[in-house]
């Protein structure tokens, strides 16, 4: 692998232009950059509400197909309601293959709380073979849809410090700015700036 290249796994377009452009955005005083290699491997999932666990049961899969030394990061997504004591968690993707997101917000319609928090974990291993995880946290609440239902459930999110706005009305810079991914990656691209990777 050449300089300063990192091996991102993920299938998700969406998500993997979403990454790009908040690891990518600009160049350290270093002068270091990253460059960002995308593999979609087809990664099993642990069944599990510890967060960290299930990002580092997928990074070492990752490293196992990949060969160990290739820097590679994994990142999973969580969507926590308050509710139902964290739940439906890291399992927020099956409920939206399988119910929608008119039905999911209709979940919570009996109860009073419909605060929620977005998580994401990454996990990455280093070419020593050392794993290091990063994890951001936007707290909000969850609305019936609005605005665009291209990406997972971003319409129907509506973090506390939008403006009233959801995920999805949201323009990309702004989503980034305050976002559970744009937290957890900041940390990442900070760590990945002043260490050898």
């Amino acid at each position: 692998m050449g300089n300063n290249e990192i091996v991102f796994v993920t299938g998700n377009a969406n998500k993997l232009k979403e990454v790009q452009s908040i690891l990518i955005q600009d160049v350290d005083s270093n002068n270091k950059t990253i460059h960002l290699i995308n593999e979609a491997l087809d990664l099993e999932e642990l069944q599990d509400t510890d967060l960290n666990a299930i990002a580092l049961a997928k990074g070492k899969q990752a490293v196992a197909v990949l060969g160990k030394g290739k820097p590679v990061f994994v990142e999973d997504t969580a969507l926590r309601f308050d509710e139902f004591n964290g739940l439906p968690g890291a399992y927020i993707k099956w409920f939206l293959k399988s119910m929608g997101l008119d039905k999911i917000v209709k979940m919570l319609e009996p109860f009073e709380n419909k605060n929620a928090e977005a998580v994401t974990t990454i996990c990455f291993a280093d070419s020593r073979g050392e794993y290091h995880f990063f994890q951001g946290i936007t707290k909000g609440k969850i609305v019936p849809s609005r605005g665009p239902t291209t990406f997972g459930w971003d319409s129907i999110f509506e973090p506390f410090d939008s403006n009233g706005l959801t995920y999805a009305e949201m323009t990309k810079d702004a989503k980034n700015a305050i976002s559970h991914r744009g937290k957890a990656f900041a940390q990442f691209k900070e760590y990945l700036y002043q260490n050898d990777f």
